[in-house]
């Protein structure tokens, strides 16, 4: 039987989405910015932010029209006698002492009300949801349902959940602007976050600390969904896929067990227990591969599992030196794993 050709893509290259792809999640994405808060966590940031601009601004204003006017008005003139020098001024002094400490004071008050809001008190729930950050991917671990997953973080709408936030290897960042504040994934630690989505939609994140050659490309992907969606997302989550179906996901299935595959990776209802990877069971219900590196369809799949450090250089996944074929249909049968 000849081999199957795919469009790969050539090595180095970081041309990852085609056009339409990236029409397509702009399309399905929510704004980037941190002035898009989308939480009540996120408000309280901007508006501590919107805040400390304000005081900054007039103390700028204040000080820049000072200068400004002493400039002119006290410059030297010609046959002019030089000016009063003042050896000191009580009340001046205590003005400019006061007032900054003030100005310092207002600020604090303001931090530590943002951070009330923002930071999970002393003693806190059982989290919701484990991240767990890898270089250069995301596991999340929904303790409650016993769901597995990697890079797509699924959170009901208005709810207030709590994240558990730790690292398997160096240190990372978690941070998603639109909806919380920056919390660093720390090898044999764990910090907390609150999350209270404030309305449905995909929002972006990315690890915010160098971590290494592919830090750039570890980003997040939030969905937020109605709770009958995410309850719906839940249970399609715990489901054991079933057998596969057809010649290509036989193989497939086959050639994951034969190769080196399931010494990484986990399938549920399989042999595949490794949790060195991302768990794989449902795959193909996700919308990105590599944690946002290229679009999950068919043929991206195919050239990832042909050549991941084409698409990935420096990933932690190795090329089998499978041939084109081979890697089609495990593509395909993972495809299915939905």
């Amino acid at each position: 039987m000849p081999e199957q050709k795919f469009s790969g893509l050539p090595r180095g290259s970081f041309r990852f989405l085609t056009n339409n792809a990236r029409k397509k999640q702009r399309m399905n994405m929510q704004d980037t910015s941190v002035f898009d808060a989308n939480s009540p966590q996120a408000r309280a940031i901007a508006r501590l932010f919107y805040f400390d601009l304000a005081i900054s601004a007039v103390i700028f204003l204040t000080v820049a029209s000072l200068v400004v006017y002493a400039v002119i008005r006290f410059r030297e003139r010609p046959g002019q006698a030089k000016p009063f020098q003042d050896p000191g001024n009580p009340r001046l002094e205590t003005l400019w002492t006061v007032v900054p400490a003030l100005i310092l004071l207002t600020l604090l008050v303001g931090t530590a009300y943002t951070m009330k809001i923002v930071n999970p008190p002393v003693v806190h729930p059982a989290p919701n949801v484990i991240v767990n950050a890898h270089q250069w991917w995301w596991e999340y671990r929904y303790p409650q349902s016993g769901v597995v997953t990697a890079n797509e973080l699924h959170l009901p709408v208005r709810e207030k959940w709590l994240l558990q936030i730790e690292s398997a290897d160096v240190i990372h960042d978690f941070w998603v602007p639109n909806l919380a504040a920056k919390v660093d994934a720390i090898p044999r630690n764990q910090n907390y976050l609150w999350l209270t989505p404030s309305r449905e939609g995909i929002f972006l994140g990315t690890c915010a600390e160098y971590c290494g050659r592919q830090h750039a490309l570890m980003g997040i992907r939030v969905i937020v969904e109605s709770p009958e969606k995410f309850a719906a997302w839940t249970r399609s989550q715990l489901r054991v896929p079933g057998k596969p179906a057809g010649p290509e996901a036989e193989r497939g299935a086959k050639l994951f067990q034969e190769q080196t595959c399931m010494n990484c990776h986990a399938i549920a209802g399989t042999q595949a227990k490794s949790t060195v990877g991302p768990d794989l069971t449902h795959v193909g219900s996700r919308q990105t591969l590599g944690a946002g590196a290229s679009p999950n369809n068919l043929e991206q799949l195919t050239a990832w599992i042909k050549d991941p450090q084409a698409i990935k250089p420096g990933c932690n996944m190795p090329s089998l030196k499978l041939t084109d074929s081979q890697a089609r249909d495990i593509a395909v049968y993972l495809e299915a794993l939905k």
